[in-house]
């Protein structure tokens, strides 16, 4: 017989998992809808071409590491490995941003690919919260996304949290700095990878985010982009600090900075955090203002963040920060015999409708058995029916912990529930 695994580089969220990924992306909804951002949800595929000229080709993303095929109808189809172009495909599609300004979207617990080497929280498919802004020019904006992307952080409790803050600057200024950092690579060649090299003429500015020691050798000394800054870039970078010092959010300036992709502009940012050791990037981000033009959209300024899933659980695990996993069911209804088994069946129907999480008794066991079961499931309450409490329209209520037990109308064991789960909940 076929013993069937996981494709590399994915994994399963189990059950008993997946009630802690479900606080993570409560907390993120709550976070986003406070701040006005409305879920955008976008197909796993797109065409090739939209990751080819949004990401860039350029990119390790498009050369290395995309899932690509052709369908059945000869298209380029790739499996979607980032948030931001699909989103801005998307709105431009539809049509909302011609509408009200800014648009304010997010999305969560969003499949990507990637083809690279598997690692702890960087998997092949993986799963993106991220955040985007289109139609806000103005470093408010940026301070705001890294702010909620920042507090988020502390509400889950990760301590020695701040942002690192860079600018890359727009076309102009940015062709300017490229003569200045070329000039300054090119007696060191011999001293970078392969991949720099291969940089130095295509994007001499990814070569400052490698992270090959001799490649961090041959930059000891290197041009900074933020001294490079047109004035209205330098503007704006100054207005971003004063604006995340308005929102007491900590950051210093990283000249090595840049992202991955193609379409950034000026602010770039990472939130770093050293409380796992060495200093580790928990999320990133930054400004793309030429992107939806060059989608085929209006010209308009945009700006997002994204997160990975799997890292964030990883970190929040390790650090001792997610939630304790409550029973699935508070309330097991027991049946002495088969004659309980449709009355149990109507009660289970009145205490879910109360919104009581209960289960039934589906498998014919005895009722020692049945206790057992419920005690292992980490039931608070068993409810038991048999020939006996029926006759009376009663049910025997156990109470599992406090090795108590009472008899109940059958009407009124719904009320009489709550009312205990009320109480515990004042206790607790």
């Amino acid at each position: 017989m076929a013993n069937y695994q996981a494709p590399k580089g994915t994994q399963d969220v189990l059950p008993e998992v997946s009630f802690t990924w479900q606080w993570m992306e409560k907390a993120m909804r709550r976070a986003c809808a406070l701040a006005g951002y409305r879920e955008i949800r976008t197909p796993v595929i797109e065409h090739t071409e939209l990751f080819l000229r949004g990401v860039g080709d350029t990119t390790d993303i498009v050369q290395k590491e995309m899932y690509t095929f052709e369908d059945k109808g000869g298209r380029s189809i790739t499996l979607k490995p980032e948030g931001t172009a699909g989103a801005v495909r998307a709105l431009i599609q539809s049509g909302a941003l011609a509408g009200t300004l800014p648009q304010k979207a997010y999305y969560l617990f969003s499949p990507t690919f990637r083809y690279e080497k598997p690692q702890a929280g960087r998997l092949r498919e993986h799963h993106q919260f991220g955040v985007e802004v289109f139609g806000a020019a103005g470093p408010s904006i940026d301070a705001e996304i890294i702010s909620l992307a920042y507090n988020l952080f502390v509400g889950f409790g990760v301590k020695n949290l701040k942002a690192q803050i860079n600018s890359i600057g727009c076309p102009t200024c940015r062709s300017a700095y490229y003569e200045r950092l070329r000039a300054f690579l090119g007696s060191r060649l011999d001293r970078l990878c392969d991949a720099c090299r291969d940089r130095f003429e295509r994007n001499p500015l990814r070569i400052l985010d490698c992270k090959e020691a001799g490649c961090q050798a041959a930059l000891e000394g290197v041009p900074e982009m933020v001294d490079c800054l047109c004035p209205e870039c330098a503007a704006h970078f100054n207005g971003l600090q004063q604006s995340l010092t308005a929102l007491e959010v900590p950051f210093e300036i990283n000249p090595r900075i840049v992202r991955g992709l193609d379409y950034y502009t000026r602010t770039v940012f990472e939130i770093v955090s050293d409380q796992l050791g060495a200093q580790a990037t928990v999320c990133g981000g930054g400004r793309y203002d030429g992107l939806v033009e060059q989608l085929g959209g209006p010209s308009m300024p945009g700006i997002g963040f994204g997160m990975g899933m799997e890292r964030l659980y990883l970190m929040l695990d390790a650090l001792g920060l997610l939630p304790k996993v409550p029973p699935a069911i508070d309330v097991f209804i027991a049946c002495v015999d088969s004659t309980a088994g449709l009355e149990a069946l109507k009660l289970a129907k009145a205490l879910r409708a109360a919104g009581i999480r209960c289960d039934v008794e589906h498998t014919g066991r005895g009722l020692k058995a049945q206790f057992k079961y419920a005690g292992r499931m980490g039931c608070r309450f068993v409810c038991v029916l048999g020939p006996d409490e029926l006759a009376e329209g009663k049910v025997v209520i156990r109470d599992m912990a406090a090795h108590e037990e009472q008899k109940v109308e059958l009407c009124h064991c719904a009320g009489w529930l709550m009312q205990k789960q009320a109480g515990l909940e004042v206790e607790g």
